[in-house]
């Protein structure tokens, strides 16, 4: 990633959290939130500080402190099994670990994942306070039914009156369509940025450093910062598509990622692709919070409307599996990739099932050569370093002999 672009990212996150403790020692109304699918625009419209659990327990991971958080949860009965996502952020509650200011309520909109559902409840029911539950309807067509869409509106205006009862101010809807404004151009950013790793060399790795910029566009969507970095960053990219510039001294390999990096091993799991001049073209993690490089944008003309139609459609969870099939297909084909790898993540039933199944269909029925490998998003115990390397380097070797016979047939 450019040196300039993660400064940027950086300062922008620690500016946020930096707002949280503004937050906690002002008294300033605050709400958790997911990620997935969210309508965090309606926060802001209130001046309501937006936390997010999952950002949190992945902040743990990075800093390889989660795993004493886990722990400590399943010492409360949490199971072995659940969300490693969970326990972490969970496990901060119990440990006090952390100066997070306790919401003011919680918003949980259900996007696939039953989980996020109870874990959402369980923080609701800790810190005493109010949960806005919005269901959210299973993308079951290519686009939601207007019923879907309407039924949602209906929810985010009770979400409102809420917002409206907790901070004593009335909605205004131009206040609301300001920031969707500014959501839209950080999604125009984004879409732009990834559009330009069509390029040979892409000018950042779409899986390691989209993660970096995954932070301004779903934890600070909606606000003028956010919008500004997104401008600043496409101009860095595209003057490095113009030097021919990426973020390895050559590209040898695209690869499109599915599914989520091992946080507390983030640098040597990278390292292990890097060493083979492997770059992530494309990623599905990436657009855990929404997919925006397919052309949705929020509207300021339909403020509600276009808010319900993203939590709708543009998050990986609510989709089918065949989707995401499509979403990948389409990142292999239209990004040129090599080859697709799958990290499958043990905690995490919803985004690993099926994968095996994704696996085969990527190998027999789209000849696109396929690594699956497995360990955990936060917990450490679950990766092996060892093993992961021994299945990278032996894939990456048979691609490599694969490439070279081609030559010599020609």
């Amino acid at each position: 990633m450019s040196s300039e672009v993660q400064e940027m990212s950086k300062k922008l996150m620690q500016d946020y959290y930096q707002q949280l403790q503004d937050a906690k020692s002002g008294g300033k109304p605050t709400a958790c939130i997911m990620i997935s699918g969210n309508c965090v625009e309606i926060l802001r419209a209130f001046d309501i500080q937006p936390i997010f659990p999952e950002v949190n327990a992945l902040q743990t991971a990075i800093r390889k402190q989660s795993l004493p958080l886990i722990l400590a949860a399943e010492q409360r009965g949490y199971s072995s099994d659940n969300c490693a996502y969970v326990k972490a952020d969970m496990g901060m509650y119990f440990t006090k670990t952390g100066n997070l200011p306790d919401p003011s309520f919680v918003v949980c909109n259900y996007v696939g994942c039953n989980v996020y559902v109870k874990w959402f409840e369980h923080v609701a029911d800790y810190f005493h306070k109010p949960l806005i539950m919005i269901d959210i309807p299973f993308l079951r067509e290519k686009v939601p039914s207007e019923e879907d869409v309407k039924y949602v509106i209906r929810q985010l205006e009770s979400l409102i009156k809420h917002c409206e009862d907790l901070t004593g101010t009335k909605f205004d809807i131009d206040k609301l369509r300001e920031i969707l404004k500014y959501s839209r151009i950080s999604e125009d950013g984004w879409s732009q940025a990834k559009d330009l790793c069509k390029k040979k060399p892409a000018p950042f790795d779409a899986y390691f450093d989209a993660i970096n910029m995954m932070g301004p566009i779903n934890v600070l969507r909606g606000t003028k910062e956010a919008a500004e970095f997104f401008m600043k960053s496409v101009l860095v990219y595209e003057q490095l598509v113009k030097e021919k510039k990426g973020p390895l001294p050559e590209e040898k390999f695209r690869i499109v990622i599915e599914g989520p990096p091992p946080y507390p091993y983030y640098r040597s799991f990278r390292e292990l692709f890097s060493k083979w001049g492997a770059v992530a073209c494309q990623s599905t993690y990436s657009t855990v919070g929404g997919i925006w490089e397919f052309g949705f944008r929020h509207d300021p003309k339909k403020p509600l409307e276009s808010i319900a139609r993203q939590m709708i459609i543009e998050n990986l969870c609510n989709r089918s599996l065949l989707s995401r099939y499509n979403q990948i297909e389409s990142y292999v084909k239209n990004w040129s990739a090599d080859a697709l790898v799958i990290h499958s993540v043990k905690s995490c039933r919803l985004f690993s099932a099926g994968q095996g199944d994704m696996r085969d269909y990527f190998v027999h029925s789209l000849d696109t050569p396929t690594l699956m490998i497995e360990s955990d998003l936060e917990d450490p115990r679950y990766y092996s370093h060892a093993q992961l390397k021994n299945r990278i380097d032996a894939f990456f070797e048979s691609l490599q002999h694969k490439r070279l016979t081609a030559n010599l047939r020609t």
